[in-house]
């Protein structure tokens, strides 16, 4: 069963309402996270479809989000665009993050040594987000940049998010399928946390793209910054998951391990 992306959890009947949540700027911000990699332009139509919004307040927020710079409107496609806003707002998010500075040599050691795309990365709802890239000879076979988005069930790097998050966090995120979307994420959960146990990460080999394998390690940076993971993947005819297992898995909890280490001795903020 196929689901809508939800930026909050569906409510709880029973319990008390928020008060302090105010709908119509997560409904903006749910406009906003319409846009996929690789899409430049939506129309009010999609972008109803994908939020389940009524087209009237698409057109509304749309409006809204026009005139305060977060979308352009191509008037000739009759189409919105994100606009400099946004780009601003990413900015500053990424500029904020001292990790990604701690982290890019670790990664493109780890990359040359293992010939594969590694990648640090974090949840975005229901995805995945690559937060910094390094590549081996995988550069021109996975075409992944900082930036992209990909599948917290079906990756490597979702499965690690699952297992280094606090159980009570998980719990909530799981609520939010519904369905047998439901039973698929209980059950990639069990998986994951199975994983982490008997091999020391999470491994996704054909399961995100039929011919690409993977493995991932979440940790914990500290610093008020969310659960973050490290993933080791490149297309299978480079790498096996015997290798990946025997052969990069080391090498990878070597990288969290000093990334843990060099966060902790930083005192790291979220932006320092």
């Amino acid at each position: 069963m196929s689901r809508r992306r939800a930026a909050t959890p569906p409510p709880d009947p029973e319990a008390p309402p928020d008060r302090h949540f105010v709908t119509a700027l997560a409904r903006g911000l749910e406009v906003l996270g319409c846009f996929r990699q690789g899409e430049a332009l939506l129309g009010n139509q999609e972008i109803a479809a994908r939020t389940g919004l009524p087209k009237s307040t698409v057109s509304r927020l749309t409006h809204t989000l026009t005139e305060l710079g977060y979308l352009h409107y191509v008037p000739e496609l009759g189409r919105y665009r994100l606009g400099m806003a946004v780009l601003s707002l990413g900015r500053a998010m990424l500029g904020g993050l001292d990790i990604r500075r701690v982290a890019r040599p670790l990664l493109e050691q780890l990359a040359v040594e293992t010939r594969s795309v590694v990648a640090l990365g974090t949840r975005d709802r229901m995805r995945m987000v690559y937060l910094e890239v390094a590549r081996g000879d995988a550069a021109i076979a996975v075409n992944l940049e900082t930036g992209s988005r990909i599948s917290l069930l079906s990756s490597a790097m979702g499965r690690a998010w699952l297992t280094a998050c606090p159980p009570a966090m998980r719990t909530a995120l799981l609520r939010q399928w519904d369905g047998a979307q439901a039973e698929r994420a209980e059950a990639v959960a069990a998986r994951a946390l199975a994983e982490q146990r008997d091999y020391g990460c999470c491994c996704s080999f054909g399961d995100w793209q039929p011919d690409v394998n993977a493995i991932a390690l979440g940790f914990d940076p500290g610093g008020g910054l969310p659960p973050m993971v490290v993933n080791c993947g490149a297309p299978a005819f480079l790498v096996s998951p015997e290798y990946l297992l025997q052969e990069a898995r080391p090498r990878l909890a070597a990288v969290v391990r000093r990334l843990e280490h060099s966060l902790g001795l930083a005192g790291m903020s979220p932006a320092s």
